[in-house]
């Protein structure tokens, strides 16, 4: 089994980078990566470090790297489940965070799955039901509530007549670690254009 790969960053592609391991251009093993990885990774022919997963089918090998143990770990986790395989785990790990996935699943949003390319409802569900219990932690608890609080601003701010677009724009521009109510101020002076 392969657990990770120290060598040269020798190419990048769409979805995966070739890593080369070895003295003098050694062996380039061909690995995928989410495209957030892949534009963390550093230039060309400089060293990189992955964590790697290696899938063996009847007839191909797939390698799967991650720049962090959790995020390869949490990968594991998500292939655990039945109907999700290798692509639509990294797809899943594309749409949000960690702890906000693992909030995710905590609080039940199947919805915030769903955006994940291949992930229907039930698949969603499914992901829910198996890995509940397996990811409870401090740090998924305070995404919990800065979901809900999130949610709480849209809510409170689309009942004021603003649409949902512009509301998530300008929650991204806010401070998430002030008060719900500060943070509802901030919101509606960014919605206000003041």
């Amino acid at each position: 089994m392969i657990y990770s790969l120290n060598g040269n960053l020798s190419f990048k592609g769409d979805n995966f980078a070739v890593i080369e391991v070895g003295d003098k251009g050694g062996i380039g093993f061909k690995v995928f990566l989410t495209k957030k990885s892949l534009e963390n990774l550093p230039s060309i022919n400089k060293p990189v470090k992955v964590y790697c997963f290696l899938q063996v089918k009847e007839d191909t090998l797939g390698l799967y790297g991650f720049l962090s143990v959790e995020e390869k770990n949490f990968f594991e986790l998500l292939i655990s489940v039945n109907g999700v395989g290798p692509k639509s785990a990294l797809s899943i790990l594309e749409t949000n965070d960690l702890s906000v996935l693992k909030a995710a699943i905590i609080q039940n949003r199947a919805d915030l799955l769903t955006k994940a390319s291949g992930i229907g409802l039930k698949t969603a569900q499914r992901i829910i039901l198996e890995l509940k219990n397996k990811i409870i932690s401090e740090k998924s608890e305070e995404k919990i509530t800065e979901i809900e609080n999130r949610d709480e601003l849209i809510e409170g701010l689309a009942a004021l007549g603003y649409k949902k677009k512009d509301i998530e724009l300008a929650l991204l521009k806010t401070d998430k670690k002030i008060s719900f109510e500060e943070r509802l101020k901030q919101a509606l002076k960014i919605l206000s254009g003041k």
